[in-house]
């Protein structure tokens, strides 16, 4: 695989992450109703960190959205053809530190059920959980990132 570098996504790359989010094998079946329609706006990019990992040809692998004023990471995706590749690790190591330096002490992660074991495994805690409601029928998996310097020294 060819380089792969995080950068800032733009208000451009709209219509590449809201294809990404579709199109995600983890959301298909009972899980679909959540993507059904959804959309990475720009001004939502303009609004928020989001942060997307491309390759040296700018082909989207994956991408995040951080919510400072809330401290809770709102979207994180992974293409399917780039599930394995450490994409989504890299992804949440750049989250971290750029939540760390706006001077958050944790990210809370309100998780697609299927993804927790990645969250758990890239440092997240297990914190609570989220009960169904709306248009969401499942219970969702609470964790959180822990930014304090005792929990790096920890690590």
């Amino acid at each position: 695989m060819s380089e792969i570098t995080v950068r800032r996504a733009t208000a451009a790359d709209s219509k590449r992450l809201t294809k990404l989010v579709r199109g995600s094998a983890a959301y298909r079946g009972p899980y679909a109703v959540i993507v059904d329609g959804y959309r990475v706006g720009g001004a939502y990019i303009e609004h928020h960190p989001v942060h997307v990992a491309v390759d040296a040809d700018d082909r989207v692998l994956g991408f995040y959205a951080l919510l400072l004023d809330e401290a809770e990471l709102d979207l994180a995706f992974v293409a399917d053809s780039a599930q394995g590749l450490g994409i989504g690790r890299l992804l949440m190591a750049h989250m971290t530190g750029e939540a760390r330096a706006a001077g958050l002490d944790a990210v809370r992660v309100v998780a697609h059920p299927p993804a927790e074991e990645f969250y758990l495994r890239t440092g997240a805690r297990r914190t609570g959980t989220v009960p169904a409601a709306g248009r969401i029928h499942w219970d969702r998996p609470e964790l959180s990132y822990d930014l304090t310097d005792a929990a790096a020294a920890a690590a």
